[in-house]
């Protein structure tokens, strides 16, 4: 009988000193404006899954999906995104 404790040893072993890098944490850092965006993107969406979605729910779909694309677009050019900017 195989125990599973011999497996959760194996995956856990190497728990101790697998934390992120510095340059894993710049890249979560320099990427984090992409997340921010689809994040707000997905919450725009889901508030209208289960309705239609109004004239301003589709105004804030198409703003969210610009940030997203702007923001998408900063990261692969390598420039820093702005930050706030009005609504």
């Amino acid at each position: 009988m195989d125990h599973i404790v011999t497996v959760q040893d194996a995956v856990t072993a190497f728990a101790d000193f697998m934390e992120p890098t510095a340059a894993e944490l710049a890249a979560i850092d320099a990427e984090m404006p992409v997340i921010r965006a689809e994040m707000e993107l997905l919450d725009a969406q889901i508030v209208v899954i289960d309705r239609a979605p109004t004239e301003l729910d589709e105004r804030r779909i198409r703003r969210a999906r610009r940030r997203v694309l702007t923001a998408h677009r900063d990261y692969v050019n390598g420039l820093p995104t702005q930050k706030g900017g009005a609504a």
